[in-house]
């Protein structure tokens, strides 16, 4: 065969395995678009817009009266359509696709990109679900689902639900990120997160189901005779309550993506028309219990504010019914999205917006006062264009109470501001009633009479400052309001844990679950094989241990490790650790030596006290009295209660070891010409005493700041700095006898960082 047939061949037929895998949306070979405008495929825009104009004319029905003539006119059209679109023209000139839905998917994507994605859709999605569609040009699966995805769009796009399509071609990082591994792929966008959808069946029944599952299970309440009391009276959460009863027991899809929608300020309750626990709701509110009807409460749980009763309320309508009564005759402004809704701002003075605040706390003492603030808003005259009422707790929103607190605030008394927002952190305020007449006011006027009085002054107040010539008396600059409804640290975990598994069962697949069996499977066995080798080798020594080949010292494993005594360096650094936050019951032994004479007693110390290097209350350190000198005055200072100043010679306190307590303030000395290492205890108080009136002995006061008497010191040789920390033993011992002397402070006093 020549080459030439066998390429035409070959083309051919992979032109009719083209045709046969789109025969969904694919024409046969006669209606060709080119043949019906009369051009070839190489012809210019012109051409083809010129052969159109001569063929419509042609053939047009009102010039044409052969049979068939109409027919051939809306071929022309469809043909000049097909060919006068760039997209659809390389498509049929790259696959002999010519139905329109071929380019129903490009015609959706154009605009969505990854930034759009992520700062528009995911966005967007916290009060809207995104449904969105991933294919590519070569992908001839993708153009099966056109019909199905059409018919997606026109059975949910109504209830609210909006359709994009991605090129993944275009746009691989949307991809990679929503989790979708292959193409077809559809994934639905709620509240920030991306869920897949793994079926293969694209039917309204299977995405119905799928969405249903992932919407949040509470934005919507079941409400029975029971709790319908609890459930409309439960609007200090600051949300209007909405009733849609149905005569059916699955929630219609519609009804539920209404919910999400308005979740922030509307609370919905949902009741089942044909459960017997609902016949009281029904006699009480009058419903028809064959049609669906919706009714909507404020803060009065006594009558709804609207009603409506159809077979079938559509998504429109329940739009129009909550948009305009989505807020509480007197809401809280709890967030500065609640703020930005109730509040808008507004530069324009002709057109400003007048917003009069009541400032409470959140205590049921204030009920009244919010209850007079409600009556006084239910019965405004203002457009709510023009004038809105609210309340705040101020105890939740401080920033915003101080930044309004010049003029004639008194934070401990209800007042009420009226602010007018010129942009989102200017805001011109002005007090209802000054200070010192609030509080005249609340002496002099009855309580029943309170209400009137602020009515009529609020009254007047308003009409003043909603003129164009009247401005408010002060300025300020706030900061957004806090988020009075933000999840905690808890419920966000929770939230997150929640979504892990759910995406855990909607990703692991079978294989996985098979893997994860088999590694704990192996884990498993191995630990079994473990235990049944240790149970034969215990087995074994019992049976040598019966036959007097072992005992019980020649299977003790040695214990050869020794306790390790470390001596910490006193530190600004690790003062508090050491002194300070020492537990109760722990104390810490503190040897004070020098730049010279550590190396020579640091060992002594350490000699000494290593019996007690297992104890664990006890800590072990040494001081440099050149960075210490300081603290240590302080410290026998506090020990004598003394205010004057005290003189220390460095080089006597040289040897000193201090027994800090640091939870009971107080502590223990010990040096070798302290009386108490001379002499024991006896008389220790009158001869500490007697030390603090001789100045005579320069030699002495290591650690008083004074000196022994003439007679003490002749019955003490000169000392050397290697006999300093002889007799530490002996005072160590009285020290755990609690024989020793307390020296108790009121604090202690800084270790200086230099």
């Amino acid at each position: 065969m020549p080459a030439k047939l066998y390429r035409t061949a070959y083309y051919c037929t992979i032109r009719i395995l083209l045709l046969y895998a789109t025969t969904d949306v694919c024409k046969c070979a006669s209606n060709d678009p080119y043949a019906a405008l009369g051009v070839n495929s190489l012809a210019t825009t012109q051409e083809i817009r010129k052969a159109y104009k001569q063929m419509a004319k042609e053939w047009h029905p009102d010039k044409n009266q052969i049979p068939g003539a109409e027919a051939k006119f809306v071929e022309i059209k469809k043909s000049y359509e097909l060919l006068s679109d760039y997209n659809r023209r390389r498509i049929y000139d790259r696959h002999g696709i010519i139905d329109e839905d071929s380019h129903f998917l490009q015609k959706k994507h154009d605009y969505i990109t990854a930034n759009y994605f992520e700062n528009t859709i995911l966005l967007k999605s916290a009060k809207q679900l995104h449904i969105i569609m991933f294919y590519n040009d070569w992908c001839f699966q993708c153009t099966r689902l056109v019909g199905a995805f059409k018919k997606l769009i026109d059975v949910l796009e109504p209830l609210g639900i909006h359709f994009s399509t991605i090129n993944a071609a275009h746009e691989p990082s949307i991809l990679r990120k929503t989790g979708a591994n292959e193409i077809p792929k559809m994934i639905l966008v709620l509240n920030g997160q991306v869920f897949v959808f793994r079926e293969y069946s694209f039917t309204p029944q299977k995405v119905v189901e799928f969405i249903r599952k992932k919407l949040p299970y509470k934005i919507a309440q079941r409400v029975y005779d029971d709790n319908i009391d609890d459930f409309l009276g439960g609007w200090m959460d600051n949300r209007v309550r909405v009733l849609i009863l149905e005569p059916r027991s699955l929630i219609r899809l519609r009804y539920l993506l209404t919910a999400f929608a308005f979740y922030d300020r509307v609370a919905f309750g949902f009741v089942d028309l044909t459960k017997k626990n609902s016949k009281a709701i029904i006699d009480r509110l009058q419903i028809n219990p064959s049609l669906d009807t919706l009714l909507i409460f404020n803060e009065d749980s006594t009558r709804s504010i609207a009603r409506i009763t159809l077979s079938d309320i559509s998504t429109q309508i329940l739009t129009n019914m909550l948009t305009p009564n989505q807020f509480l005759i007197l809401p809280r402004l709890s967030s500065q999205e609640m703020l930005e809704s109730i509040c808008p701002a507004e530069w324009n003075r002709p057109r400003k917006r007048l917003c009069v605040i009541l400032i409470t706390e959140n205590t049921d003492e204030h009920n009244v006062a919010r209850g007079a603030m409600r009556e006084i808003a239910s019965h405004s005259r203002y457009s709510a264009e023009r004038v809105r009422f609210a309340y705040m707790f101020k105890e939740r929103q401080p920033n915003f109470i101080n930044a309004l607190s010049k003029g004639s605030f008194d934070k401990n008394r209800l007042q009420i501001v009226i602010i007018w927002r010129r942009d989102n952190t200017r805001v011109k305020y002005e007090w209802l009633f000054d200070a010192k007449q609030d509080a005249t006011l609340a002496s002099t006027v009855p309580a029943e009479s309170i209400m009137n009085t602020t009515k009529a002054g609020l009254t007047h107040k308003i009409q003043k400052l909603l003129k164009e010539s009247e401005a408010l008396s002060y300025e300020a600059f706030v900061q957004k309001l806090l988020d009075e409804h933000s999840q905690g640290i808890f419920s966000k975990w929770i939230t997150h844990l929640l979504y892990l598994v759910d995406y855990l069962s909607e990703n692991v697949e079978d294989e996985h679950i098979f893997a994860a069996f088999s590694l704990l499977g192996t884990i498993g066995f191995m630990f079994g094989v473990g235990y049944i080798l240790m149970y034969f080798v215990r087995a074994e020594e019992e049976q040598l241990k019966a036959q007097g080949h072992l005992t019980d010292e020649t299977i003790r494993k040695p214990n050869n490790i020794t306790p390790e005594l470390k001596l910490y360096e006193l530190r600004a650094e690790k003062y508090n650790g050491m002194v300070r936050l020492l537990k109760p019951g722990c104390r810490t032994l503190l040897l004070i030596t020098d730049v010279q004479s550590r190396t020579k007693l640091l060992p002594h110390f350490h000699k000494a006290v290593w019996p007690y290097r297992k104890t664990k209350t006890l800590l072990f350190g040494h001081m440099l009295i050149e960075k210490g000198l300081s603290w240590y005055t302080e410290l026998l200072r506090l020990s004598l209660c003394s205010t004057e100043k005290l003189q220390v010679n460095p080089r006597n306190c040289v040897g000193t070891v201090i027994a800090l307590n640091g939870h009971r303030k107080y502590f223990c000395m010990y040096h070798a010409k302290h009386p108490e290492s001379v002499r024991g205890t006896k008389r220790l108080l009158k001869i500490t005493k007697q030390l603090l009136n001789l100045n005579d002995d320069p030699e002495v006061g290591t650690f008083l700041g004074s000196s022994f008497s003439e007679e003490s010191d002749a019955e003490i040789n000169i000392l050397l700095e290697d006999n300093l920390l002889d007799s530490l033993e002996n005072w160590l011992e009285r020290l755990f006898d609690g024989t020793t002397h307390k020296y108790y402070v009121n604090y202690w006093p800084d270790f200086p960082t230099k």
